[in-house]
């Protein structure tokens, strides 16, 4: 049965890949689109997800503007680790589709309404959204089947500050709001989070790509870590330029922090676990956010223990097999690509 779903992304080069999997997935049916500032603005983020829904000849899906800024802070973006559009090298053609008149809070709790019991949030980028969207319906925890978050750290260094994963350190604030309605409203299934613990194990490599095109029917693709800085895809499938051309940039950017030519893939992983959380093994805790600390405000704190006495509010994802994870992605992936035609159709 496919899975009725309303996910919010701040796209973001890995958010890019997890919507293309999304819509490549039979099992899989999105509802509607939050586009959260993070990675980039806002408005640019729901130009990029506008933009990839015609690359892929996706149906009519509502694209709401979020937030443009978090609770408190003021927006930081990350255009050195994405690109200045946030897709890396990729040029992506303009969008022949508007967004909704709904903003992404309104439409969070439209769909929770319309699909109570049955809807899949899934959340890729700073929680911003979320939580304005519990303003507006505090009920939002029960009603939807169930809910997965790619941000935290708990025994991993941040990729942020020393403690802190972006997506969390964003909006710290909305970020605790978010875990403290679970926690309150003790649902059941917990929301899975998907923390840099297990994410940074989810890496793409050259050969990935490479294989990805192969699948599509267009061998020869390659990224190689010898090739100058910025060279493009000439692959004749759009979908695979685009995403060769997105990942590379990702790959550059990893490389210049030394970790290799290499792309660690966050988000993919959680749109996975959204359609199937046996994808990874889980650990139930009370998850909270610090807000006050001075060099550790948007660290992630999980109570394993019980020691706050308090309802665990969290699945946190723990283990998973990131071979068998890729092998899956670049199948679904390539083969979605070989379907679709120049101009993006199937």
């Amino acid at each position: 049965m496919r899975q009725q779903m309303m996910i919010d992304l701040d796209t973001g080069i890995d958010d890019s890949l997890a919507l293309v999997y999304l819509l490549a997935s039979p099992e899989a049916r999105i509802r509607g689109i939050a586009s959260t500032g993070g990675n980039v603005t806002a408005r640019q983020v729901a130009a990029n997800n506008l933009a990839w829904l015609d690359v892929c000849g996706a149906p009519d899906i509502p694209v709401a503007l979020g937030a443009e800024a978090p609770i408190l802070d003021e927006l930081r973006t990350s255009e050195e680790t994405h690109g200045p559009q946030g897709i890396g090298y990729a040029e992506l053609p303009a969008a022949r589709r508007e967004l909704s008149p709904l903003s992404a809070a309104e439409l969070w709790v439209k769909l929770a309404r319309e699909h109570e019991g049955t809807l899949v949030g899934l959340v890729t980028g700073p929680l911003t959204n979320l939580a304005l969207a519990l303003d507006l319906e505090p009920r939002l925890p029960e009603m939807l089947s169930r809910l997965v978050i790619m941000g935290g750290a708990f025994h991993h260094p941040g990729n942020t500050t020393p403690s802190t994963e972006w997506n969390i350190s964003v909006d710290p604030e909305a970020a605790k709001q978010v875990f403290d309605a679970f926690g309150a409203a003790e649902t059941h299934p917990l929301p899975i989070v998907c923390p840099l613990d297990l994410t940074e194990r989810i890496i793409l490599r050259p050969d990935d790509v490479s294989a990805l095109a192969e699948v599509a029917g267009v061998p020869g693709e390659v990224i190689a870590p010898d090739d100058p800085l910025g060279e493009r895809s000439t692959s004749p499938n759009p979908l695979i330029r685009h995403l060769s051309d997105a990942i590379r940039f990702y790959m550059e950017f990893h490389r210049a922090y030394d970790q290799g030519f290499i792309a660690h893939m966050h988000d993919p992983f959680a749109a996975a676990i959204a359609l199937n959380p046996h994808w990874a093994k889980t650990r139930a805790a009370t998850v909270d956010v610090e807000l006050s600390g001075t060099i550790t405000r948007g660290t992630t704190v999980a109570d394993w223990a019980g020691m706050w006495g308090r309802h665990p509010n969290a699945d946190i994802a723990s283990d998973t097999d990131p071979e068998a994870f890729l092998a899956h992605l670049v199948e679904r992936v390539g083969s979605f690509a070989a379907s679709l035609t120049a101009d993006g159709q199937r």
